[in-house]
């Protein structure tokens, strides 16, 4: 019996799948273990899965199949009709480009992202400055071609790769409002702030085991399967591989161990969000996550809204005290509840804290437009991101590893990411008040460990519902709301304003 064009399709974008993952693997691999001799057979692998994948999404058999499901569309259900579309959505983007730019794409980011590591050990730009400057000049070949084929500028085509639907000018009234807003409210957290009791930062030297050994622990009390997922090291903290095998890494320093637990809880958020898109529809685009603002809200609504939170820390707090066999008052849980939440402008994007994050995201945005329609040369990238910084939090870095190089975003290809970050922040803290009323027993259960009722929720409302719909309209039907900054300047009001 003849297979339908759309049953057809499933069986070549299942195909397409596995080839992704084995790329996601080799990523991963290149980012924790692989040796250094090793970048230029690397960066041919994964060019080549690249090609394989192209080849297969334009190929005449894979068009005459959209085609002739397209037709038949009418018999599909609502899940099946909702892959079609984001097959063709993959198909029409892939049509835009040739093979000789996807490879030469794929090859300069595995080069530049190698550079990148160097360059930002010895915090000096101008070592990548030539990789990046060719990773930039392929992403606006790139960029065009797929604006030109869609209708959109070279910039938002960018924005569709990371946040389908999203439009810079859907972006810029939202960023404009919490340029307003942000700056006195910063003023006026940092004056209650000044009226509180400081915190105190543990000190002491905490052996790299001993944190893995907390985030571990914490990522199984968050309900992390390592049977299904491992934690490692890299110079960037990130999450890949595939919802069957998620690889999460983090970065240690030894003298501080919250930035790395808090980098592990952001990225366990990603994990667990991977874990709960639907089983029936792995393999299929339907099945995949819904965009980079959903999965950051993911990540955010961990790291920011849950493991900031006084429920939180009151169940944390001893097992941190535990974990390094801490005494003192720094280990009390009133101090931990005021050290996490600490406002503190600072150069680093991943330790920032939620009042000042959207300034960081803010920047890279402003830049990373800029650079894609030509308004700025690569090689004043470094200045202008001094500016920036130092105009939205007050403070200028002095080198370059605190600088433009701490991030590996652009330095592996991906530009028109950056805006997602502040967007998922913003859809975290809507989706996390609408779920405390509808299950009042969610912050009693974070302050005692049991984060199921919190993820049972989560996975029925948005993980299970993997691309079914777009992230407006899950929004809307999940909070009843659409999104906007209202929500978001509430949380930190309430957060940063208000007598605990």
């Amino acid at each position: 019996m003849t297979q339908s064009a759309y049953h057809q399709l499933e069986l070549r974008f299942k195909r397409l799948s596995v080839l992704s993952g084995a790329e996601a693997m080799l990523h991963w691999d290149m980012s924790t273990m692989m040796p250094s001799g090793g970048v230029e057979a690397r960066a041919e692998q994964l060019a080549e899965l690249k090609a394989i994948q192209h080849g297969l999404l334009v190929s005449k058999e894979t068009t005459e199949l959209i085609t002739k499901a397209e037709s038949d569309k009418n018999e599909l259900n609502d899940w099946q009709a909702s892959n079609l579309r984001n097959m063709k959505r993959r198909w029409v983007k892939a049509t835009a480009l040739s093979e000789d730019l996807v490879i030469a794409l794929s090859k300069a980011c595995s080069t530049c992202e190698t550079t990148w590591r160097t360059a930002r050990s010895n915090s000096n730009f101008a070592e990548v400055c030539p990789a990046l400057e060719e990773v930039l000049n392929l992403t606006r070949q790139t960029a065009q071609a797929k604006g030109e084929k869609l209708g959109l500028s070279a910039y938002d085509a960018l924005l569709d790769d990371y946040e389908p639907g999203a439009r810079t000018s859907d972006i810029d009234p939202i960023f404009e409002e919490l340029e307003a807003f942000l700056p006195d409210f910063l003023g006026l957290a940092l004056e209650e702030q000044s009226s509180r009791q400081k915190p105190i930062l543990p000190t002491g030297f905490f052996k790299e085991e001993k944190q893995k050994a907390l985030g571990q622990k914490l990522m199984r009390a968050f309900g992390f399967d390592f049977n299904h997922g491992r934690l490692d090291t890299s110079l960037h903290p990130f999450c890949g591989g595939t919802p069957d095998d998620v690889r999460i890494t983090t970065r240690y320093d030894e003298r501080d161990f919250t930035s790395s637990l808090m980098g592990v809880l952001h990225e366990t958020g990603h994990a667990l969000y991977e874990r709960g898109l639907p089983k029936k529809w792995r393999g299929q685009p339907v099945g995949e996550a819904l965009g980079m603002s959903i999965h950051e809200s993911q990540s955010l609504l961990i790291e920011m809204q849950i493991c900031r939170s006084r429920e939180f820390l009151k169940f944390s707090a001893p097992i941190m005290k535990a974990a390094f066999n801490g005494s003192g008052p720094e280990w009390r849980f009133e101090n931990l509840s005021r050290l996490f939440t600490q406002i503190k402008p600072g150069f680093i994007r991943v330790d920032a804290d939620e009042v000042t994050y959207p300034a960081h995201i803010i920047v890279r945005y402003n830049l990373e437009r800029a650079l894609i329609e030509g308004d700025m040369e690569i090689v004043d990238l470094p200045s202008s991101w001094n500016s920036g910084i130092k105009k939205f939090l007050g403070i200028k870095p002095t080198n370059d590893r605190d600088g433009c190089l701490q991030d590996v975003h652009w330095f592996d290809g991906a530009w028109g990411y950056f805006p997602t970050y502040t967007l998922g922040a913003m859809i975290a803290a809507q989706l996390y008040e609408t779920a405390k009323v509808s299950k009042p027993e969610i912050k009693a259960g974070i302050s005692e460990g049991n984060f199921k009722p919190l993820f049972s929720w989560l996975i029925y409302n948005v993980h299970s519902q993997g691309s079914l719909t777009n992230a407006k309209d899950l929004l809307k039907k999940v909070t009843k709301k659409s999104l906007s900054t209202k929500i978001f300047k509430s949380h930190l009001q309430s957060r940063y304003l208000e007598k605990n």
